[in-house]
């Protein structure tokens, strides 16, 4: 791990490991959208503990097999289920009331950068997490958008996210103002508790 470039400002994926950490308790179930390498997953996973259970999905053959060889190293590999599909069909495998979701966007990392996350793909598995997201939960996505492809899907998700009631959800995005080349950020969004009409 490389050390940190500042003090008091955490870099863009700490600052998101961060938000999962303080989000999720044992016994919590938690999404991965994105296994990739494993390396959210893992961090689910462990926060989650033996009463809890995460959800990864990937449409790769290669990050499925990361993903279990990861867990399988530290231990946790029962506490997930590492799925071999589209995020977009989450709720055909998940039922449960879910506190926690990240996604990370663009390529897996080493492998064919043809291989992209795609807008419409992206949004619906937001729309079906959020059907399932407890009320303080909490969707986390790095946004990589340097890539081909990576703006368009960028500009749609901000549209999609920007577009949402303020009285249902607030998002959040964190990002280098004054780094060059399309540096990630994040966006965060937290499910809003409805309060009843008097």
């Amino acid at each position: 791990m490389r050390p940190a470039l500042t003090r008091h400002l955490p870099e863009i994926v700490p600052f998101a490991h961060g938000l999962l950490q303080r989000a999720l308790q044992p016994g919590d179930i938690a999404i991965d959208a994105t296994a990739g390498n494993g390396h959210d997953t893992l961090l689910l996973a462990q926060r989650v503990g033996d009463g809890g259970h995460v959800y990864a999905f990937d449409v790769q053959e290669q990050a499925i097999s990361a993903t279990r060889e990861r867990l399988e190293a530290h231990g946790v590999a029962y506490r997930v289920s590492v799925i071999h599909a589209g995020h977009e069909t989450v709720q055909q495998h998940v039922q449960q009331p879910v506190q926690a979701a990240v996604f990370n966007l663009g390529y897996l990392p080493r492998s064919d950068k043809q291989v992209t996350t795609q807008a419409d793909s992206t949004i619906a598995a937001l729309e079906g997490i959020w059907q399932l997201l407890q009320p303080h939960g909490l969707i986390v996505l790095v946004v990589y958008h340097g890539h081909a492809g990576g703006k368009q899907e960028r500009s749609a998700l901000e549209d999609y996210v920007c577009s949402l009631d303020p009285a249902t959800v607030r998002v959040v995005r964190y990002a280098l103002a004054n780094v060059p080349n399309d540096p990630p950020y994040v966006l965060a969004l937290e499910k809003l508790k409805q309060v009843s009409a008097c």
